[in-house]
């Protein structure tokens, strides 16, 4: 158990279900000494993008961890001006240059950008093919954009990343993930940390002698999610790992899915503003 815990998604491959996310850490120094302490703690699992810029930082620090490039699962994202066919392969072969690797564990596109995610599904079904991302996914997909996707689709995504805490439970979403084989991602999975003193988590953070982010983090995690707390200290990366030693009952996992506000820190897919 713990950080080496993993998730098979509907190909085979496993996912360490517990990672390291570093959107808005800067490159360089920052990204690669946040990086480079989650390892040491024991991360696997690394989610960049190339909106984040931090690319080349995320993959010195691999290369510097003296970790084989094989035991360290590694996504990251086309973003939404180089969607499009061609376009997502020359994105995809930037992505890996930056990272210095010849492969990505998981490729994700990042926004569901209107006439471009059907062209841009394709080239990652091309890389997959090829042998170049070992596994490919969506990122802040609404039930209708999957439903769309896999009317042409050859081959399902393996994962849907998407804003999820307990007071955005994207309920319809995750049924539909579920019934189709999809393993669901939460970015934000503490809510940016924007309810912390939230009373019921308060009350059960005591009554496990957890922290409220601990509880908001295994509940995810019972919940089968995939999930990706970001933090630059190395003591926040450690609480953030420490969920495995407890377990939420049932009646304080309903007690928190009904924290549900349809709460978004993001933007909203449908209403994003893709230029």
């Amino acid at each position: 158990m713990g950080l080496k815990t993993m998730t098979k998604l509907h190909n085979g491959v496993e996912i360490p279900s517990v990672g390291l996310g570093v959107y808005k850490v800067e490159e360089g120094e920052q990204v690669y000494e946040s990086v480079k302490s989650a390892l040491e703690i024991g991360y696997r699992h690394i989610d960049t993008a190339s909106f984040y810029q931090n690319e080349e930082g995320v993959g010195r620090a691999v290369k510097d961890s003296g970790i084989p490039r094989e035991e360290i699962f590694i996504t990251t994202k086309v973003w939404n001006n180089e969607q499009g066919f061609t376009e997502t392969l020359e994105a995809f072969n930037r992505s890996l240059t930056k990272l210095g690797t010849d492969y990505i564990d998981l490729y994700l596109i990042h926004w569901p950008v209107p006439n471009k995610y059907k062209d841009t599904w394709r080239a990652l079904e091309k890389v997959y093919r090829d042998g170049q991302a070992r596994a490919i996914g969506v990122s802040n997909f609404l039930t209708h954009h999957l439903d769309d996707l896999l009317r042409d689709a050859e081959i399902k995504p393996m994962i849907n990343q998407i804003e999820h805490h307990p007071k955005l439970a994207q309920i319809e979403t995750r049924k539909f993930c579920r019934d189709q084989g999809i393993i669901v991602e939460a970015w934000s999975p503490i809510g940016k940390g924007t309810y912390l003193d939230e009373p019921l988590l308060c009350e059960l953070a005591e009554t496990y002698g957890k922290t409220a982010a601990q509880i908001i983090l295994r509940w995810h995690y019972q919940n089968g999610t995939v999930i990706i707390p970001k933090s630059t200290r190395a003591s926040r990366q450690r609480e953030n790992a420490a969920i495995f030693d407890f377990e939420l009952s049932g009646t304080d996992m309903e007690r928190i899915d009904g924290l549900d506000q349809d709460y978004r820190l993001g933007a909203h897919p449908d209403h994003f503003n893709y230029g």
